[in-house]
């Protein structure tokens, strides 16, 4: 039996630099993963294919030319399933190369096998052929990442009838689809899919898309869909769904019947822990299949510490990494990464894009903070007009009292790389008026910090001082 300092289950984004982390400071560890590819959900059927696909999505139908020039493209003839997935297949291909030299470098060991609890210190690492591989780690870190919930009521079978993994397996490019569910990966590819000039219909339970993020830009975000062609259901849930020589049949508790060519069922996403015999270890899980930690990412037992998708929200890349770090410097005592910072972004690759950063004004409301807002349009900044985006908006929210910046919400090009700035005078605990003192370049996007917060002094006020 192999000894290893830590033992890392899973190399998705959470296990790698978990790995590396401790690797760095000259710890012996061993990674086991049991997909023929390195990357987990986030390079392999997440974050990376449907981020690429979006922009695939973006050039194929000359979304961007037509704000630019106001021509109606209209989708290139004879695309392919083939054609629209090369750009995700060569990026993903890409990123599993880079992770693969990062663990070289790193010289963590790489073992290819299914993992399964025999106690608490060891894990077998079974092979394709079923020949075992047992390893004992002081520290263990669980990062298997999740997959999708597949409704049991849901006749799945990856052709027509698809959940947000199969749906990249697809070997045609529908007329017609269903998206079930208005989170995250349900909002990108029902967006994605009305861009390639598919009829979409989205059917969430809820009165409005993505709930946790600030109302004004969760309508706005609907809006812009509408224009885009797609059509929304809520308050609406499937009653029942079957396959029909036409495509798909699909009956809602309101008893409206939808057709369409294909199904994707976007219904959420739980821990993958099937067969990890974590009863062996004293574990548990809730009933998503997570895995509850602490501040530190450890479970109850000790030793063993989960990060990533397996613990549950926010199921992000971009936190999973620093879990996997955070877990890793307690775990070992490193003096180094002791928390994620306080003021974590969330980014959402919709067509129109969404980032956003602290307070909504529905959370302001609700902790009782005497607030203001200021707003700036990408219509009315130099840049928007430029790339030719004329419906975004960049908005901030601020105490009353002393101007201190509580959040930052923006919908429109370029939101994901924007809120960086945003988020640095939120974390340094700055107010407004830092945005009015600093110089940006002209024209950039990044100046609407700047007329936000003019608009937002003037909103304090009680007068507009200028709009922006």
């Amino acid at each position: 039996m192999e000894q290893f300092d830590l033992i890392v289950i899973g190399s998705g984004p959470a296990g790698e630099k978990g790995a590396a982390q401790a690797a760095y400071f000259g710890k012996r560890v061993a990674l086991i993963e049991r997909r023929a590819e390195l990357g987990g959900a986030g390079v392999n059927t997440g974050t990376v294919p449907s981020k690429t696909l979006r922009e695939s999505a973006l050039y194929f139908s000359g979304l961007r030319q037509r704000g630019l020039y106001g021509i109606d493209y209209s989708l290139r003839e004879g695309l392919t399933v083939a054609g629209f997935m090369h750009r995700k297949d060569a990026v993903v291909t890409a990123e599993r190369r880079k992770i693969a030299a990062n663990l070289a470098a790193h010289k963590i060991e790489l073992i290819a096998g299914t993992a399964r609890f025999e106690d608490a210190h060891t894990v077998n690492a079974v092979d394709q052929y079923g020949a075992p591989h047992f390893l004992k780690g002081e520290v263990i870190l669980i990062a298997v990442g999740s997959k999708p919930h597949r409704p049991p009521e849901i006749p799945f079978d990856d052709k027509f009838i698809f959940d947000s993994d199969s749906i990249l397996a697809m070997d045609r490019i529908p007329k017609s689809m269903i998206v079930v569910g208005g989170g995250v990966i349900g909002c990108e590819y029902a967006s994605i899919f009305t861009a390639m000039g598919v009829a979409v219909t989205l059917v969430d339970g809820r009165d409005r898309l993505l709930p946790f993020l600030d109302a004004e830009i969760s309508e706005l975000l609907r809006s812009r869909l509408a224009d885009l062609g797609l059509t929304v259901l809520f308050n609406e849930r499937p009653k029942a769904t079957k396959c029909t020589d036409a495509g798909i049949h699909m009956m809602l508790t309101s008893g409206k019947d939808l057709e369409a060519e294909t199904v994707l069922f976007a219904a959420g996403r739980r821990g993958a822990v099937e067969g990890l015999g974590l009863e062996e270890a004293g574990l548990g899980v809730n009933q998503r299949g997570n895995i509850d930690v602490n501040d530190h990412y450890q479970t109850h037992v000790k030793h063993i510490y989960a990060a990533g998708d397996v613990i549950g929200f926010p199921s992000l890349a971009s936190t999973s990494m620093e879990q996997g770090r955070v877990a890793m410097c307690h775990a070992f005592g490193f003096p180094y990464k002791q928390r994620l910072a306080s003021q974590l972004p969330m980014g959402i690759y919709t067509i129109p894009e969404i980032s956003a950063v602290g307070e909504t004004e529905e959370s302001c409301r609700e902790k009782k903070i005497d607030y203001e807002v200021g707003r700036a349009k990408y219509a009315n900044n130099a840049r928007g007009q430029i790339v030719g985006d004329f419906s975004g908006m960049l908005k901030v929210i601020f105490r009353r009292d002393n101007k201190q910046l509580l959040g930052v919400q923006i919908l429109g090009e370029n939101a994901t790389e924007l809120i960086h700035l945003g988020m640095s005078v939120l974390e340094a605990g700055g107010k407004i008026d830092t945005f009015i003192e600093l110089v940006f370049n002209y024209p950039t996007l990044s100046e609407m910090y700047k007329y936000a917060a003019y608009d937002g002094l003037g909103n304090l006020a009680g007068h507009k001082l200028r709009e922006g």
